[in-house]
């Protein structure tokens, strides 16, 4: 994937049945031209809400760094991460501080970036295959 584009965006979602419980993600990551670049669907084992939430944008942002794009825009409906993220909200919870150090050392890769909160309803794409990955344990 020698492709290099100068911004990305990268749409994240992670899904948990029980809180723990069996956890998935999804991630969407599109060009600057919104053109579908890549998408993931994954189980991830038991993780809380939260946790799925910081590892479907840990898989995007690694996925991303090979496209050796400068900007990255990431949209999802986790506003706890997004502020977290944004520094505005302190991470407390002991499982979330490892994942959200390895945001940090991720984000560092990229020249700019910015984080925003979208309604459920306009991440679809992410929750989907997030979903999807929950719904293929089930039926094995």
């Amino acid at each position: 994937m020698d492709k290099a584009v100068n911004r990305l965006t990268i749409h994240v979602d992670g899904a948990s049945r029980g809180n723990p419980g069996p956890a998935a993600i999804g991630v969407v990551i599109k060009d600057d031209r919104g053109t579908t670049e890549l998408k993931i669907s994954c189980y991830i084992g038991e993780a809380t809400n939260n946790q799925a939430e910081y590892k479907a944008l840990i898989m995007g942002l690694q996925e991303a760094s090979k496209f050796k794009a400068d900007h990255i825009d990431i949209k999802t409906d986790s506003n706890l991460m997004v502020e977290q993220v944004r520094g505005r909200y302190k991470v407390r919870n002991a499982g979330l501080r490892p994942l959200f150090e390895e945001v940090n050392r991720l984000l560092a890769i990229y020249k700019t970036h910015s984080i925003t909160h979208i309604p459920r309803h306009l991440n679809k794409a992410a929750d989907a295959l997030a979903n999807e990955a929950l719904d293929k344990l089930r039926t094995h």
